[in-house]
């Protein structure tokens, strides 16, 4: 939407993005980016909102005050402070660290400047469409259409959405299990921040719903279903490149010059054998009954 705002020589006076403290490395450059952009073709910033806290402090120990919540905590026997892992309820990350944030810049702008807020949602999301006003929508731009505007002009997050299916926070419990599995293998440095995480949420708030990852996992065992996936993996591998290599030692060799042995029974050479194998698997012949 920005790209497009600007090659259409729409007016521009400031631009919005909200910082979980918890995005892709290549996001962070990619704002480096978009930033260097803005200022060349407007003269001005990116403006980045941050919590003042930040993800972990909220996560572990922002203090609960509700005496509900308070009440809850103790009939859980789970300490009073911080909100655990972001559930389908109750989404805390989404609403303290983004939309809170932002919409008080806006309001904030709207008050003192009468500015007009444009939101950079695509066409086909209309569930997310309220009353602000949407570029995309009106042009009628996909979400894939819109990436793939970025992409022709240059703007690739270092093939970030090519490997993920929405970009949003790497420690987000709501990513599907083959994200999950991605990040293991593509970002091997964030797998471990996230295993570190949740044995931090676990110690914290027990097997409660604050410190489930996910409903029927935690990160530690989704470690141990990679690696026994990785392992099942190389042994298919390593199966396959003995066969490769046994194929290859033999090349060219007549089938009966190689002799081999099967089980006990005296060694046969591989013609003998692949004939009696053959032979054992042809099915009988069905006779027709006379009548």
């Amino acid at each position: 939407m920005l790209l497009l705002m600007l090659e259409a020589g729409m007016p521009i006076d400031c631009v919005l993005t909200a910082d979980t403290g918890m995005e892709f490395p290549e996001m962070y450059r990619h704002w480096d980016k978009i930033d260097q952009v803005l200022y060349q073709e407007r003269g001005i910033h990116l403006t980045i909102l941050r919590h003042p806290k930040g993800f972990e402090w909220l996560m572990f120990d922002q203090p609960k005050e509700k005496l509900e919540t308070l009440e809850n905590r103790a009939r859980l026997d789970v300490t009073p402070y911080g909100n655990g892992w972001p559930g389908i309820k109750v989404r805390w990350c989404t609403g303290q660290l983004k939309t809170h944030l932002i919409d008080k810049e806006v309001n904030r702008l709207k008050k003192e400047k009468n500015a007009l807020h444009y939101v950079g949602i695509a066409a086909d999301e209309p569930d997310r469409i309220k009353d602000e006003i949407y570029p995309l929508d009106v042009w009628g731009i996909t979400e894939a259409e819109a990436l793939q505007i970025c992409y022709d002009r240059g703007f690739h997050w270092d093939g970030l959405y090519e490997l993920y299916r929405r970009c949003s926070c790497w420690c987000c419990p709501f990513q599907r299990i083959d994200e999950l599995r991605t990040l293991r293998h593509h970002h091997p440095e964030l797998w471990a921040k996230l295993r570190d995480l949740d044995e931090r949420a676990i110690g914290q708030f027990g097997h409660t719903p604050l410190g489930r990852f996910k409903d029927n996992w935690s990160v530690e065992q989704l470690e141990q279903r990679f690696a026994a996936e990785d392992a099942r993996r190389k042994e298919t591998e390593m199966e396959k490149d003995k066969s490769e290599e046994l194929r290859d030692m033999f090349k060219g060799v007549p089938p009966k010059n190689v002799i081999i042995p099967v089980d006990d029974l005296p060694p046969k050479t591989l013609e003998q054998h692949l004939k009696e194998r053959q032979k054992g698997q042809e099915k009988p012949k069905k006779h027709k009954k006379s009548h």
